[in-house]
């Protein structure tokens, strides 16, 4: 159904029913519609979940790499919001008049994969669900403002890991060094602060605070990490390469159904966005494997039309070669009207 862009689940299942053939060559059957929905209630959405983890990491040795010359893995951390209807989605609680579900992601830039998905009510702020798995030592994770906590900067750096963030503007904070800042670039300060403000007793390490003028845009940015061997240039360009999580976002609610759900308990919503997030690692991974140089949208369209179809892959990335090669091997007897 996410594949096939189906809207409903009659929909879906009368689409699956008029593929009978193919189903049973693929070994499985056609579900009846009250069937569906008992399992789309009743099988937890966990089951999902892991099944994703599965996927990210079948997908993490084929994805190609970030585009950074660091060797440092490189994470972005956000949240998305879906609006639903607080009506036929009472548990969804978000505004008064509104309901709706978010869906934290960390997005790992190899490949821009999503590492890791947790959903949660529309209402919780993203830094009280910004619990990170076991990520590599050495690992860079970007966020913004939203997630400015100084108890879990130091959590990440106890960890082993870096952070880039944009700072606040009411941050306080005492300069304890100014570094040489490299000349024709956009960077206008790099210095070494500690913070000094009721949440100093927080964070008590140092920071490295890069300010950066976007050179098109003329806009201003400040930016904080506890990174400091990457050159402030780097630093800027990390942040600037958070925008990747965004068009990620933009992808799947573009693309796959999250927006549009086929039950109305939580389970049922967990359910199919853990499956359109499986869907998304599906496409990666074919996209990887086969080298193909096309979109991930374009190489989507493309199979929704030759779901079904046993076909190459040539053939549906080319159709027009093996379109030749049928008006080179036209071997149909001519018509001859007497």
């Amino acid at each position: 159904m996410q594949l096939t862009g189906r809207v409903s689940l009659r929909d879906g299942i009368a689409g699956l029913k008029a593929r009978v053939r193919s189903l049973y060559h693929l070994g499985v059957q056609a579900v009846a519609r009250s069937t569906f929905a008992d399992a789309n209630n009743r099988r937890p959405a966990s089951f999902f979940e892991a099944l994703f983890g599965r996927f990210y990491q079948r997908c993490q040795p084929v994805s190609p790499r970030h585009k950074f010359k660091f060797n440092n893995k490189l994470y972005s951390l956000d949240a998305t919001v879906v609006q639903l209807c607080l009506s036929l989605f009472p548990w969804a609680s978000f505004r008064r008049t509104k309901g709706a579900v978010k869906i934290n992601t960390l997005l790992d830039h190899d490949g821009y994969l999503p590492a890791l998905v947790t959903i949660t009510e529309g209402r919780r702020h993203e830094a009280k669900a910004a619990s990170l798995p076991r990520l590599p030592r050495g690992s860079i994770v970007v966020v913004d403002r939203a997630y400015t906590d100084y108890a879990w900067f130091r959590t990440l750096k106890n960890n082993g890991l870096f952070f880039v963030i944009r700072q606040k503007s009411n941050a306080v904070y005492q300069v304890k060094e100014h570094r040489p800042v490299p000349r024709r670039s956009g960077v206008t300060a790099d210095q070494i602060i500690s913070l000094t403000g009721p949440k100093a007793a927080s964070y008590p390490y140092l920071l490295r605070r890069v300010c950066y003028t976007d050179p098109k845009t003329g806009k201003k940015y400040v930016y904080l990490t506890n990174n400091f061997r990457l050159s402030p240039q780097t630093i800027a360009d990390i942040y600037k390469e958070r925008w990747q999580i965004e068009i990620f976002f933009r992808w799947i609610k573009q693309n796959l159904k999250i927006k549009a759900f086929i039950g109305n308990s939580a389970n049922a919503v967990m359910t199919q966005i853990y499956v359109a997030l499986i869907a998304y690692l599906l496409l990666c991974y074919f996209k990887f494997l086969s080298g193909i140089n096309i979109g991930l949208q374009e190489l989507f369209r493309l199979l929704q039309l030759n779901l079904f179809r046993k076909c190459s892959l040539q053939e549906i990335v080319s159709p027009e070669e093996q379109f030749d090669d049928l008006v080179n091997n036209f071997n149909q007897l001519s018509l001859n009207i007497a």
